[in-house]
């Protein structure tokens, strides 16, 4: 799924986002397949937990947060019920964490090797394999049933369709294959866009579309500005992000292509939806800041600057930010008008 930062820079996920293995490393193996079973050494019952909230990797499920509720504002056209967005929210973060945890289980070999993902639980030998699998699997689907039962059948159907995309074309089909993973993958990430609105509405219409398309334009240059600081990770771990595949210049111009339309689509949602003045200001002035940043990184490299001193990072919480305050406009926005 698409990823959120923190300030320092851990655990942020791409998921570790994307590609590029033979087909037989699809799905990673130890060495000794006991070891899949074996039970972990023993853990006080904290530390266990800890390890398998961890699998479900909390700092990505902030963009549910983010993206889920402002939509479920618009989509009531103001304030919605209380109950359905908790009910969404407690669905929808189960639903993310399942897709999380699987992917951890498949991507353990790699995680291993990573310096940013080396501390998860699977690598540490803090959970076996075949625990993190079964506590993905239980939690995909107590979040469709839950979501089948208390929400409506729409929102259940997106969240078992974002699960299923994001375990087996995201983790098994992309991440390992194409430079291109975490543009097409990243529609796992757009899906809490129609989940909330769906959860309102019980169905979907444009407008959460165009929101989807935001979300889905803004993820390619936010994960590859991350990818370019840590590009000798996804070196080692052999995944084809495109600062591992492509020059800096190439990245950060097709970074800024993304950008001018993520801006265009958030510009779109503005006659779609039939928004009042304060988005509309909100995404215009957000839109100029994340558009001077880009042009920021092209600047630089073309003078030939490269590396860190390039500070793709300030791109990247930057990119953070831009979403945060979009999707609250997008929530605001309909209270006021």
């Amino acid at each position: 799924m698409t990823v959120l930062s923190n300030k320092r820079e851990v655990e942020v996920d791409l998921d570790d986002q994307v590609p590029g293995a033979p087909a037989s490393s699809l799905v990673p193996v130890t060495a000794d397949p006991a070891l899949d079973l074996a039970p972990p050494a023993r853990r006080t019952f904290g530390a266990s937990v800890r390890a398998y909230v961890a699998l479900t990797k909390p700092r990505v499920i902030e963009l549910l947060l983010i993206t889920t509720i402002p939509v479920m504002f618009l989509a009531s056209g103001g304030v919605p019920e209380l109950s359905t967005v908790l009910l969404t929210l407690a669905f929808g973060t189960m639903s993310a964490g399942a897709a999380n945890a699987i992917n951890c289980y498949i991507d353990r070999d790699i995680d291993a090797k990573m310096r940013r993902t080396r501390r998860r639980p699977l690598a540490r030998h803090q959970v076996t394999p075949a625990r993190a699998l079964i506590f993905g699997v239980g939690l995909a689907a107590l979040s469709t049933a839950g979501f089948l039962v208390a929400v409506n059948p729409v929102a259940a159907a997106g969240s078992l369709f974002a699960i299923l995309f994001y375990v087996f074309v995201y983790s098994l089909l992309l991440k390992r294959r194409t430079s291109q993973n975490v543009v097409w993958g990243g529609i796992a990430g757009c899906m809490p866009v129609l989940i909330g609105w769906a959860a309102v509405t019980g169905g979907v219409a444009w407008t959460p579309f165009v929101l989807f398309g935001v979300v889905f334009l803004w993820t390619p240059p936010h994960t590859w500005t991350l990818a370019m600081r840590y590009r000798d990770d996804y070196a080692v771990a052999k995944v084809p992000m495109l600062p591992v595949v492509a020059t800096e210049r190439r990245v950060v111009t097709e970074s800024l292509v993304y950008t001018y339309a993520t801006v265009a689509c958030s510009l779109l949602l503005w006659p779609v939806a039939g928004m009042g003045p304060v988005y509309g200001a909100v995404a215009v002035v957000l839109g100029l800041v994340f558009l001077a940043e880009g042009h920021r990184l092209l600047r630089a490299v073309r003078a030939g600057v490269t590396g860190v001193h390039l500070r793709p990072m300030r791109f990247f919480h930057l990119s953070n930010v831009y979403l945060a305050l979009l999707f609250t406009a997008v929530a605001v926005d309909p209270i006021l008008y």
